[in-house]
């Protein structure tokens, strides 16, 4: 059977809906103008999407995963280099919130920051859009999105994304080299990782006694040694939650709920009218505490020169 697709941000989209009901073609979020640039790292992953989603969804982890790549810094904000992402905060135990809508919802991650921690908190907050994008907080210079797309139960199509003014945003291949996710190198030709449980996911121990925390190179290759040893499928019934897996616990929730509403006949999450609303963005910034972080006046750090109304959801990514 075909379906009517439509190319836009790097990515095949098709409407796999009524086709007596077709609506009209939306640019996801992250690619809302043609003019914006879209840069996309693609790893095929034999483990379930939504383990890899829970993962891109919990912010707590980058504190501990990824601090070699992520780094504590005395900046005023979050500040991309070419070799690391630094924060100002060295604050490991962040305080989550979490502000469900119609779409997914959204979180804040909320940290001591290393100026102004009386006054000030800095804040990181991530949109879910169901069922498989998540928007990450961006840094000083371009935007970051992920997109997990089931092939099947047991394969997940994985998109690394950076998008905004062509002048800020690296190039695809020097996207993929920051990632350490480059075919040929990182990748076979059809996108799996050459990085493997038998190979440690070449792990460097001479680099970790150096002070280097994981040992793997490009913090998407460390979230990739989680997943797969994970197994396939994540057993579930064996976890033991925690304060910060608050959005870990609110995705099940949600996602539960939407199966339930839609196989009694509800429209499915995230369409319609419950499309994602403008002004919903990730961010990170250092805001006075008196500021409550869902009020903030929140935007992308590009969103090009027009803004476009709705949402990822009306189609789909196709694999």
């Amino acid at each position: 059977k075909a379906y009517p697709v439509k190319e836009w941000g790097g990515m095949v989209w098709a409407w796999m809906g009524a086709q007596e009901a077709i609506p009209e073609f939306v640019p996801p979020r992250w690619a809302p103008t043609a003019d914006a640039r879209v840069s996309i790292a693609k790893v095929v992953l034999p483990v379930n999407w939504a383990q890899v989603l829970e993962g891109a969804i919990d912010s707590a982890h980058s504190s501990s995963l990824h601090s070699s790549d992520m780094v504590p810094a005395r900046v005023q904000g979050a500040e991309a280099t070419g070799s690391a992402w630094l924060r100002p905060s060295t604050d490991k135990a962040p305080r989550l919130q979490v502000e469900r809508g119609g779409y997914g919802f959204r979180y804040a991650a909320i940290r001591r920051p290393i100026f102004n921690a009386q006054t000030h908190e800095y804040v990181r907050t991530t949109v879910f859009v169901a069922p498989w994008t998540v928007l990450i907080p961006p840094n000083n210079l371009y935007n970051v999105a992920n997109v997990n797309v089931p092939a099947d139960d047991t394969t997940t199509n994985f998109y690394f994304i950076a998008w905004g003014h062509a002048a800020q945003t690296p190039e695809t291949e020097t996207w993929r080299k920051f990632l350490r996710q480059t075919v040929g190198v990182d990748l076979d030709q059809h996108y799996r990782p050459l990085r493997n449980e038998d190979n440690r996911f070449w792990q460097d121990r001479q680099a970790m006694k150096a002070g280097n925390f994981t040992g793997i190179t490009g913090f998407p290759n460390q979230d990739v040694a989680m997943w797969v040893s994970m197994g396939p499928i994540a057993d579930r019934t064996k976890d033991r939650l925690g304060a910060s897996d608050l959005a870990v616990v609110e995705f099940r929730k949600q996602m539960l709920e939407a199966i339930r509403a839609f196989q009694q006949g509800a429209p499915a999450i995230g369409t319609g009218d419950q499309a994602t609303p403008l002004e919903v963005c990730s961010f990170q910034s250092v805001i006075p505490k008196t500021i409550d972080w869902r009020e903030y006046d929140a935007r992308y750090v590009w969103q090009g020169t027009e803004v476009q109304a709705g949402t990822d959801n009306a189609y789909a990514v196709k694999a």
